[in-house]
């Protein structure tokens, strides 16, 4: 009787995981499809390429200012209700998006989407680890990231290829669609007895501020994760310029996917006993891509092969960037700990609207090629601030 009940609590959990990576699927492939779709956009509304940039920073702006705020704000709420109100929150960013009939409209429904987004990053994490034994907590969690993954590898060129075939209203319509899926999955696969939120305690923001190897490690993980960025966010327009055409680039960005989910799993396993010297090689090793990106970006073959490069190490630094920031408020604040890990998504974000926005002005002033210069700025400071801190741990 007992090994029935085990076995039918883990066939729940394992349901429920599934039901959160499909949201984590919808949600990652619209935070990243505007790189595919931007100019289609730019060619809708008549706009320049660095003013389409901002479909992907005010995305970013919105989580970053999203998630440590709403979870502040909703700590108390049971947790599948907030999950819920999280996906038609999406939905309907989404379909704002879709028929925006102006790109100030289109900005907004980008905006309503990205709240939803870091809301989810922090419930659903939650409701990953309460769902499965303690040991296996850590499981839980990247099984329902994996729904990122996914998105980046096969998501984001889908979307792309549904805007190329149809047009990029088609593609957002689509993803609202997913979130409708996985808004019926939550509803139906997440259990209603979770357990209920503790609520915070007061201060949290300004305690966790007011810590500088926390404060350093989230300045940390803007830098170091936004540094790819500066390309990234125009890699549709630099494949155009290098004679890629609309195919071969979904095919690319496919390709791309793939390198961004084997350089996150190693990432992962590179971190796990020194984050800190692991990330201080990735900062090192993405800061040489991008200073040979200024010569070669403009070349078909070379500057394929560096961007791919690019892909490998742009997401390598996640696991140890939200490892270390972990670690250190659970030792120090363990009662800040989950308001810590939104935190840590926002700076994620804020490395995000810094690298679109530097990569953007430079376009503007120097052209798409210059873009890798704001790459460079960031991983150095990167790689210093890292140094910095593995010099003073005792």
């Amino acid at each position: 009787m007992e090994n029935t009940t085990t076995t039918t609590k883990r066939s729940s959990a394992t349901l429920t995981l599934l039901a959160l990576a499909l949201s984590a699927f919808a949600i990652g492939m619209t935070e990243f499809i505007s790189v595919g779709v931007m100019p289609l956009i730019i060619k809708t509304f008549g706009i320049s390429l660095s003013t389409g940039g901002l479909a992907v920073s005010v995305y970013a702006a919105g989580i970053m200012v999203g998630a440590p705020l709403l979870t502040a704000v909703t700590g108390r709420l049971p947790r599948k209700t907030l999950l819920l109100a999280v996906m038609g929150t999406f939905i309907a960013g989404n379909l704002l998006t879709a028929i925006a009939p102006s790109f100030i409209i289109l900005l907004a429904g980008r905006v309503v989407a990205s709240f939803a987004h870091g809301l989810f990053m922090s419930v659903a994490t939650v409701i990953a680890s309460s769902v499965v034994a303690e040991n296996r907590r850590a499981s839980a969690i990247a099984t329902m990231f994996t729904g990122l993954t996914v998105a980046t590898v096969t998501g984001v060129p889908l979307g792309t290829f549904i805007a190329q075939h149809a047009s990029w209203r088609v593609a957002f319509t689509f993803i609202a669609a997913l979130g409708v899926l996985a808004l019926i999955a939550n509803f139906l696969l997440v259990p209603n007895d979770l357990p209920e939120p503790v609520a915070g305690k007061r201060g949290a923001i300004v305690r966790l501020l007011k810590d500088s190897r926390i404060r350093s490690g989230m300045i940390i993980t803007a830098l170091g994760y936004g540094a790819s960025f500066p390309v990234y966010t125009y890699m549709s327009a630099v494949l155009t310029r290098q004679g890629w055409g609309a195919s071969a680039s979904v095919i690319i960005l496919l390709v791309y996917g793939l390198a961004v989910a084997i350089g996150n799993t190693l990432g992962g396993r590179l971190a796990n006993h020194n984050p800190l010297r692991a990330l201080s090689y990735m900062f090192a090793a993405l800061t040489v891509v991008m200073v040979a990106m200024l010569f070669g970006l403009a070349n078909s073959t070379v500057g394929l092969v560096l961007i791919l490069l690019m892909g490998l190490l742009a997401f390598m630094n996640v696991p140890g960037l939200q490892l270390f920031t972990m670690q250190e408020a659970e030792a120090k604040l363990p009662g800040d700990s989950q308001m810590a890990s939104a935190f840590n998504i926002a700076a994620f974000n804020v490395g995000i609207m810094i690298g679109s926005f530097g990569g953007g002005q430079l376009l503007s002033h120097f052209g798409l090629f210059s873009t890798p210069i704001a790459g460079i700025i960031m991983g150095l400071l990167a790689l210093g601030m890292t140094l910095r801190l593995m010099k003073t741990n005792k």
